[in-house]
């Protein structure tokens, strides 16, 4: 019997840290079976996801910017990729091409791990930034049941499709009125690409952020960002981002190669190696 062959596709791929993953995970457990990062230009996509079968492959990973393009290509969706009408997971059944998105539960279990018990008092959540990445992470809150949701962005036109996607809860906040939004909150989450190496901190007055409030951030490079700093610096608990990273790959490994893994202190170790070397 062929191992099973995954792949992570975007364009561009090589930053990925996806193969670092599942190649640690195959090793750990002793599973036949390959992963590899594949750049796949837009024009290219629809036919490299027709000749997944031909090509040997069990299924794989998408990334920016095809989360969209693989959702429309897909014969099969799940609830939650439809709701986000974008893709991150996908695998062959059948012959069909199925697919979901785990960028919710990567959150979620992050989140779950950094600080157990963090949603047991519901409430408002901050949520900077209205891309792709936001549009997961607002579902799943609204499935852990926080609300209400505020979101924060420079073009407010863009949470309108929030609101459409999932409802009265969803609140649109002006950038200009991001810090008077935590007034209540429970939780602030950072979308943006704002503090990734190279990037501006965010520029956030935490002074109206209850003390209890949690506090992250979907960057992870560099693990610790001006926000986080800044949260943990006046008390508040925070989460990194790498853990969402990590989470997030668990469920399509699990179809491609037949076993659950762990996100282990490990892994993340040998992550955060591969982000130093690089």
């Amino acid at each position: 019997m062929t191992a099973p062959r995954a792949f992570v596709i975007g364009w561009p791929i090589r930053h990925s840290r996806s193969p670092v993953i599942h190649g640690h995970w195959l090793k750990t457990y002793g599973l036949a079976g390959s992963y590899e990062a594949v750049p796949v230009e837009p024009a290219a996509l629809a036919g490299f996801l027709a000749s997944l079968a031909a090509n040997g492959f069990v299924g794989g990973n998408v990334t920016v910017p095809h989360k969209e393009g693989a959702f429309a290509a897909a014969d099969r969706a799940d609830e939650i990729a439809t709701r986000l009408g974008a893709a991150n997971t996908l695998w062959l059944e059948d012959g069909r091409l199925c697919a979901s998105n785990t960028d919710g539960y990567g959150f979620l279990a992050n989140l779950d791990a950094g600080q157990p018990g963090w949603d047991d008092v519901k409430g408002p959540a901050v949520v900077l930034g209205a891309g792709g990445a936001a549009r997961a992470i607002v579902h799943a809150l609204a499935a852990r049941g926080l609300a209400p949701i505020r979101i924060a962005n420079r073009t407010l036109t863009r949470v309108d499709d929030f609101k459409a996607r999932f409802g009265p809860t969803i609140e649109a906040v002006s950038w200009e009125n991001r810090s008077a939004a935590l007034e209540d909150a429970r939780l602030l989450v950072n979308t943006t690409s704002l503090g990734m190496a190279g990037e501006p901190d965010v520029d956030i007055d935490l002074s109206r952020l209850p003390a209890d409030a949690l506090v992250t951030d979907i960057v992870y490079v560099p693990l610790e960002t001006g926000l986080l700093r800044a949260a943990r610096q006046r008390g508040n608990p925070v989460v990194d981002g790498l853990g969402m990273l990590l989470h997030q790959a668990v469920p399509g490994f699990e179809r491609w190669f037949g076993l659950r893994p762990e996100v282990t202190d490990e892994l993340r170790a040998v992550v955060l190696a591969h982000i130093g070397s690089s």
